[in-house]
């Protein structure tokens, strides 16, 4: 049975007071990420939600197929790499960390999953399980639980993928509000003395306020905003090592040429904001850019795509060995695709998220198959310099 608690007037008030947005997602279990050694490294991991065209954000005008297949999906103006990959116009910002050494395309890579359902391709990716749904807690959040860490993420409600930490919290932008009144926040704070569950969690809320504060915290809800927050955050001295953001809006249907440049645009100003925000901490931290599987090689009768399988990720950051892509690549040949109509896949995400795990956490094989990740295959060599 599920017992949905009533709200007293002077919590009501205080939630009012510190940004309802901030703490009504979270509570009562509301805990201000464990911050990490100052020199431990960071990890941001993005999920594009809705599905990403890799075959448009990294397009292979390498490939003989490639133009044929893509046809009016085919980006002009593509940013390129190596003579074979190339980016879309709209990530210079990618295209000069990769000239810099700092970016790692991996192409043609997916989950185990095989299927096209948003919400159970969005599920195991998270939870990291070998299908949907076999596992309730996240990748990231049992590997935070098991070091004793603590993460954040800039979104209404935890995700998946943090599941299972208890110092886990999620932050958002607060909602306009009365000005502080140091008064109220003793009055609320002398009520609660007596409650040990809401003493805890005021006091919980008190250190997420202050930590908002000394990042610099603003109003704005757009993702650069979210990026921009989440860099400070990680470059605090008494914040969390590890960040989740996410977006939505990638599941392009119909227009994509149009949407997609403005969906990658406003990540290719995200990632800058991120970078310029973390500041010298941008050396010792890792971005991953993820998505929950590719879309179809084809276009469909609406100037769209529609989902696939294999697709695209990003690793960035100081420390990261890139200037390089990633992949076994499959071929866009009408026999080379898979069922006729995929990018096959040819890498498992999970072996870079194995990679992530050992790199953070510094967990070995052991800890990965006894629970953090199981059923992985081998964490991905070399992704970091020496």
């Amino acid at each position: 049975m599920f017992f949905k608690p009533t709200m007293n007037p002077a919590r009501r008030q205080l939630l009012q007071l510190l940004g309802a947005s901030a703490l009504l997602p979270t509570w009562p279990g509301l805990s201000l990420a464990a911050p990490g050694p100052a020199e431990a490294p960071r990890l941001v991991v993005i999920m594009l939600r809705g599905a990403l065209d890799g075959l448009a954000a990294v397009p292979v005008p390498g490939d003989p197929a490639f133009a044929t297949l893509r046809g009016e999906l085919a980006p002009t103006g593509a940013l390129p790499l190596d003579g074979f990959y190339a980016l879309h116009p709209s990530l210079p910002t990618l295209a000069r960390w990769y000239a810099e050494g700092q970016l790692l395309v991996l192409h043609a890579l997916a989950s185990p999953y095989r299927e096209r359902s948003h919400f159970d391709a969005q599920q195991q990716l998270e939870s990291g399980g070998p299908r949907p749904f076999a596992l309730s807690t996240g990748w990231l959040g049992r590997a935070l639980q098991a070091t004793g860490q603590g993460g954040v993420a800039l979104s209404p409600a935890l995700p998946v993928a943090l599941r299972g930490a208890e110092q886990a919290s999620t932050w958002t932008p607060s909602r306009p509000g009365p000005a502080d009144s140091e008064d109220l926040l003793a009055r609320v704070q002398q009520l609660y003395a007596g409650d040990t569950a809401l003493h805890a969690a005021w006091q919980q809320a008190m250190a997420q306020r202050d930590l908002g504060r000394m990042a610099g915290e603003g109003q704005s809800n757009g993702f650069a905003a979210l990026a921009e927050q989440a860099g400070r955050f990680l470059a605090a001295e008494r914040g969390p090592r590890l960040a989740w953001l996410e977006s939505g809006g990638w599941d392009t249907h119909n227009q994509q040429n149009n949407r997609l440049a403005r969906q990658l645009a406003g990540l290719d100003e995200g990632l800058a904001a991120l970078r310029s925000a973390l500041g010298s901490q941008w050396a010792r931290s890792t971005v991953l850019v993820m998505t929950e599987f590719g879309r179809t090689a084809r276009p469909n009768g609406s100037g769209g795509t529609d989902h696939g399988t294999g697709g695209v990720a990003w690793l960035a950051g100081g420390a990261v060995a890139g200037g390089r892509v990633l992949a076994d690549w499959p071929g866009l040949g009408n026999r080379e695709l898979l069922e006729g109509r995929d990018l096959r896949p040819s890498l498992d995400i999970r072996a870079l998220q194995a990679a992530l795990l050992q790199r953070q956490f510094g967990l070995g094989r052991a800890a990965l198959e006894g629970g953090v990740l199981p059923d992985a295959p081998r964490a991905l060599e070399g992704l970091w310099r020496a």
